[in-house]
This record gives structure tokens, C-alpha cells and sequence, in this order.
């Protein structure tokens, strides 16, 4: 079963194009969607929310369309945008109040099990909460209603890197339940590479590629090596190159590269930056 699918979907805004994208990923599993800002992702996630309407293509939730499926799957969605959307007014015990209202499997106990383990003050109002508390705050609520899938984006962009791991192992635990499944957007390519069984690289509207994380980082590799030794490649094996003072690194297919040519390991930052 397949949390997600996406379908040549394709949305043009004048200046910008998302453009026919698609990927897929498995139930029980995290994906990366990496890209830089401006990319394409949150007007992708955008739209698997129904927020917003693309010209063509197809969203799925587990195997239905989405538009017609979202409402009646938001108890099983948790959300997390890039900016907390609670009134600033409100503290802790009112934000429980109105999600009790909104989702049936709302649990009390949960949420402030988060807030607990986030140490988020109760009486304080959201307006007085750090760009951090803010992001653990949107992560309790997503994950106090019986979600079994995350779509998250930036969720931790912007913070610092103790909060950041503390986040990143949470949602390593959510995971651990093989029904559970975390969509995920960012340009911190590092975390995501903790965490991701897929990643799906965003440029400029364009899916440059979306497979296995792991299958991923060992096709591919950095190749340091002379300008001479680079123009004997063969094309194909070549996927990016950087050149400096003290020479040139390749992003490469491994299998295309011949033996006795030094190949270290790349990582997800490589080849974003390639």
C-alpha cells in the first residue's frame, strides 16, 4: 500500500511551473523532499492538502483521490507547516479545548504528554512561545489525533541543532509503527538524511530524481581527480562537477567510472549541491 502518489501533477503560476511532477512513497516509510527554497515544495504540499488547486495531474491517499478523501482523512493526517497557525492568544489548555472540538480521536493525555516532554509552559500564551516551542507545539497537536501520516514542511528549518535532533529522533519513533508514514520537505539536507528511506530532489518545479535513499547514496559518488582525468570520462558517468584551484569533484555514477579512480562517499548535500 502506497501513503502517497503523486501523478504528473502540474501547476503553472506565470513565472513558475511545478511541473509534472511524480513520485511515490510507501506506506510505513519517511521520504525527503529536498530542494532549494523556491523549489516547488511547499506549493506541492500545498496542494496535497487541497489548499490549493493544480491545472492537471492526480494526488492519491492510500490508493483514493485526495480531493475527495481529505476530509474524511484529516484524523489520520497530522500537518505541520513552516509558521504556526494558532491565534497568539491562546495558551495551551485553550488550544486543547478547540482540538477536542475538531478531531474524535482527540486524546488529552497525548497532547500533554508532548507538552510535557517538550517542556512547553501551559499558561503562556502562543504569542510569547519561540519559533522552536512554536514547532513542537504544531507536532504535538499532529501527533494527538491518531495520525498515520505526517506531511511536514520545514518543520526544522530555522532551529537550532539541539532542537532539531530532538525533533528528528521523535519522528524516528513515530516511524518505528510500521503504519505510521512521515512526508517530509526540506532544505537541511543533513537531517534528512538520518531519518529518509526516499528522497525526492526538487529544482526549479523539476523532479531531478525520487528513489531509495540508500540505492541512491551508493550508486552515486564524489570523484576527485584533474581536469584531464575528468575529460576521459564518460559523459554519462558524469552528474555534476565543481572545479577549484586544486581541481574537480564529480558527482558520478560509481559503475560508470573505471577501476583505480578513487570515489569517495557522497551525501545528500553533494549531490543537492552538484
Amino acid at each position: 500500500m502506497n501513503a502517497i502518489e503523486i501523478h504528473d501533477l502540474y501547476k503553472d503560476y506565470g513565472d513558475f511551473q511545478l511541473d509534472h511532477i511524480n513520485l511515490t512513497l510507501p506506506e510505513g516509510c519517511v521520504m525527503g523532499f529536498i530542494g532549494e527554497n523556491g523549489a516547488g515544495k511547499s506549493t506541492t504540499i500545498h496542494i496535497l492538502l487541497d489548499l490549493i488547486r493544480a491545472d492537471s495531474g492526480e494526488v492519491l491517499f492510500y490508493g483514493k483521490p485526495h480531493t475527495g478523501v481529505f476530509p474524511a482523512l484529516k484524523e489520520e493526517i497530522g500537518v505541520v507547516l513552516d509558521e504556526a497557525c494558532f491565534p497568539e492568544m491562546m495558551n495551551l489548555t485553550d488550544i486543547n479545548s478547540v482540538m477536542q472540538s475538531a478531531f474524535r480521536n482527540w486524546s488529552e493525555d497525548t497532547f500533554f504528554g508532548y507538552v510535557k516532554r517538550f517542556r512547553l509552559p501551559e499558561k503562556k500564551k502562543v504569542k510569547d512561545y519561540s519559533r522552536g516551542m512554536k514547532m513542537k507545539l504544531s507536532i504535538a497537536v499532529a501527533l494527538s489525533h491518531g495520525a498515520r501520516l505526517l506531511i511536514l514542511d520545514e518543520a526544522t528549518s530555522g532551529l537550532d541543532p539541539v532542537v532539531r535532533d530532538e525533533l528528528l529522533d521523535l519522528f524516528f519513533e513515530f516511524v518505528q509503527d510500521e503504519r505510521h508514514t512521515i512526508f517530509i520537505s526540506s532544505h537541511i539536507t543533513s537531517d534528512l538524511e538520518k531519518i529518509c528511506d526516499y528522497v525526492t530532489f526538487l529544482h526549479r518545479g523539476h523532479v531531478l530524481l525520487s528513489e531509495e535513499k540508500d540505492v541512491l547514496l551508493e550508486r552515486l559518488g564524489i570523484l576527485k581527480c584533474t581536469r584531464e582525468q575528468l575529460r576521459e570520462l564518460d559523459e554519462a558517468a558524469v552528474l555534476g562537477v565543481r572545479e577549484s584551484s586544486f581541481g574537480v569533484e564529480a558527482l558520478v555514477e560509481r559503475e560508470n567510472v573505471p577501476a583505480g579512480l578513487l570515489i569517495e562517499h557522497a551525501s545528500l548535500d553533494d549531490i543537492l549541491e552538484l
